[in-house]
């Protein structure tokens, strides 16, 4: 990745090579589920929760759930609500790391 933007003062080339790998791998599966009951403490809390056991988590939203330009919102609230960085956002998936 060739990025030199930055999330959170850490810079996205910052992010280790394997990381970037394993988000993108279809072997690693979701996680983490947000439901038709959206966004609440309850997920935010069990992201951090595995976060600080795995490091890498995979989050799903519901198709429909959230608009398309609504995502990359739920993504950044999520990444600054844990303090992790994005690592991959495409469609309904997200993949938080944290050091």
């Amino acid at each position: 990745m060739t990025s030199h933007s930055t999330f959170r003062g850490e810079r996205l080339t910052d992010i280790p090579a394997y990381i970037l790998t394993q988000a993108k791998s279809r072997e690693l599966q979701p996680s983490v589920r947000i439901g038709k009951a959206g966004l609440t403490e309850t997920v935010v809390e069990e992201i951090n929760a595995q976060l600080n056991k795995r490091g890498l988590v995979k989050i799903k939203a519901n198709k429909g759930l959230f608009e398309r330009n609504q995502r990359s919102e739920v993504w950044s609230y999520l990444s600054e609500a844990t303090t992790s960085v994005v690592v991959l956002k495409r469609g309904n998936i997200g993949v938080l790391w944290r050091r």
